[in-house]
């Protein structure tokens, strides 16, 4: 039985500020109101569970094992100035017009398909109808909805880019929309109590 609940965060405009291609750590900035919203996550026992499409490893720009040092980076990052340790990164490296070939293919991970999420779901225990999915793009409230997640947008300025490849016609509505990540968090678990 799964009894783990999880917030699942999209990492670009989410927690890190979005600078299009993230390839290296020095490019790394922890958006406002991050930290204080790690602990809250925390606080109340849910896991903190990153789900990221990565298409810097699809266009060849850096492959998996770099990823994960920056990754690696991030965590320490957090953890120095007083979260807690995010629980998992998943990420998918796919886009169906890939530069590498190996990477150029039409999978279940790539949000808006829920792939990640039900990974993370099995690997974890995690009940995702107890769970909640927030990101800045409608590609993340469409993988959350078709994972059963509470869905949150983050109103960062990406969520009126074009839709990403995968995306259907009809946009997903979200079931709640938030300036940033601490105000999201603070007010769904406000709603949990």
């Amino acid at each position: 039985m799964k009894s783990e609940r999880a917030f699942f965060l999209d990492r670009d405009g989410v927690l890190v500020e979005d600078v299009d291609l993230l390839t290296d750590a020095s490019q790394i900035r922890v958006l406002p109101g991050v930290v204080e919203a790690l602990q809250a996550i925390h606080e109340h026992g849910y896991l903190s569970v990153v789900i990221t499409n990565q298409t810097v490893i699809a266009r060849g720009l850096i492959d998996e094992t770099e990823l994960g040092r920056l990754h690696d980076h991030l965590r320490e990052q957090l953890v120095q100035s007083g979260a807690p340790h995010v629980s998992a990164f998943y990420v998918c490296p796919h886009h169906p017009h890939a530069d590498v070939a190996r990477y150029r293919v039409e999978c279940t991970c790539r949000k808006p398909s829920p792939g990640l999420l039900e990974r993370a779901s099995d690997e974890m225990g995690i009940d995702l109808a107890m769970s909640f999915m927030i990101g800045d793009r409608l590609s993340d409230v469409a993988a959350g909805q078709r994972a059963g997640c509470t869905t949150a947008l983050i109103e960062s300025g990406a969520h009126r880019a074009p839709p990403i490849v995968g995306m259907s016609s009809e946009p997903p509505t979200p079931d709640h929309r938030f300036a940033d990540l601490r105000e999201a968090v603070h007010t769904l678990l406000r709603g949990q109590r």
